[in-house]
């Protein structure tokens, strides 16, 4: 049974770990409204840009002279998972969440026979799926340093991934992040990249009320605008998954802490009654000695 000191001290090491947890919870707080601002504003661009290049691709019939980048290889054999998390942890389920989404589609694709290279950004990510897939990563990048993350980060991303794909490493590729919801609802996304998945034209058409059978004329052609827009739609998407994962860390940290100080003043209610107890325990143990003593004289 502890001593009377002993729970003096658990109490006081609960208390302090509240008074970190609690002050967590409050720099999470202040840190998600600027992150769901961001991440809000980014959202109509990617979904704008990714619709245009949609209603461009459609009318390249059958993919006659699309960018490799829209039609692909032409083949279906190496997958490149591009799976982006936090450097940082205290944030619930957050990462291990991104990471089991994009372990399973591992497993999945080599299930079928098909060779799998991970490019992992953010540590956390790395370090959930090197313990499965050590072989298969082919590159971290950190973000410790980039704060707060901005297009330019992301571009630099889009680049790397872009030039694997132009070196024949891989032909299909695809982004795993999560999309932020609320506080307390992140969702573990992938978005296939490569080749690019775009909105259909009449998908398009229907939602903006713009009559499907309109004629249009591009100048200069569809192919030219593609081959220049595409590599930049790739960036603007990742650079849209950074913007929701770091506002999906922050409302999961936000919802960690708010827990785990919740359970340290349960704790604490608990630890305290215990050593009431205990001291009256003691209390009452010391009294009946005396008045032993007292009727032994």
């Amino acid at each position: 049974m502890p001593s009377l000191k002993d729970l003096r001290n658990r109490i006081t090491s609960v208390k302090s770990t509240q008074k970190i947890t609690k002050a967590m919870q409050m720099v999470a707080a202040a840190k998600l409204r600027r992150a769901q601002n961001a991440a809000e504003a980014g959202r109509p661009y990617a979904d704008k840009m990714a619709a245009t290049l949609g209603n461009l691709a459609g009318n390249l019939v059958g993919g006659v002279g699309a960018p490799k980048l829209l039609s692909g290889s032409g083949a279906d054999k190496t997958h490149l998972l591009v799976v982006c998390t936090a450097d940082r942890g205290l944030c619930g389920a957050f990462n291990s969440s991104i990471a089991r989404l994009a372990a399973k589609h591992a497993r999945e694709l080599q299930g079928q026979g098909k060779t799998v290279k991970i490019f992992t950004v953010g540590k956390k990510g790395y370090d959930l799926l090197r313990r499965q897939f050590r072989s298969e990563i082919i590159e971290n990048i950190d973000i410790r340093g980039t704060r707060p993350v901005d297009y330019d980060f992301a571009s630099e991303i889009a680049e790397k991934i872009i030039a694997r794909f132009d070196a024949g490493e891989f032909d299909v590729a695809t982004l795993f992040y999560s999309a932020f919801r609320s506080v307390i609802s992140q969702i573990p996304t992938a978005q296939q990249l490569i080749p690019a998945e775009l909105p259909s034209a009449e998908g398009e058409n229907s939602a903006t009320g713009a009559a499907s059978n309109a004629a249009m004329e591009f100048e200069p052609s569809e192919e030219a605008i593609l081959t220049t827009l595409l590599p930049k739609n790739l960036a603007v998407q990742v650079y849209k998954a950074l913007l929701e994962n770091a506002a999906s860390e922050q409302g999961a940290r936000m919802s960690a802490m708010d827990s785990a100080t919740r359970n340290a003043g349960e704790m604490i209610k608990k630890q305290t009654q215990i050593y009431n107890r205990t001291r009256q325990a003691m209390i009452t143990k010391e009294l009946i000695e005396i008045i032993s003593g007292a009727e032994a004289l």
